[in-house]
C-alpha cells in the first residue's frame, strides 16, 4: 500500500455538528484539508467517514499516519 502525504505534523481542530457525516482525506493531497476533495482518485486511497456525536470540536490527524482514523492519535510526534 501507497504512504499518505503528510499535509501537516498536527492535528486539524474541526468543528463539527452532532449527526452530520465528514469525509476525512486519507491520501494527504487534498487542497481541502482535513477534508476529501477527490484528490485521491486514480490512488489506493478512500475517504473514511466520519459521524460527530456531539457538537463540538473534533481533532482531525493532520500526518495521515494515525490508528485511530480520522481522529488524532498523536502519531504525528513520532515522524
Amino acid at each position: 500500500m501507497a504512504e499518505p502525504h503528510i499535509a501537516q505534523k498536527m492535528p486539524y481542530k474541526v468543528d463539527v455538528e452532532a449527526g452530520k457525516t465528514y469525509y476525512w482525506c486519507a491520501c494527504g493531497q487534498s487542497k481541502n484539508q482535513p477534508f476529501c476533495d477527490g484528490s485521491h482518485k486514480g490512488s489506493s486511497f478512500t475517504p473514511t467517514a466520519y459521524k460527530a456525536e456531539k457538537d463540538g470540536a473534533a481533532y482531525m490527524c493532520g500526518c495521515k499516519h494515525t490508528g485511530n482514523a480520522p481522529l488524532c492519535d498523536g502519531t504525528h510526534a513520532r515522524l
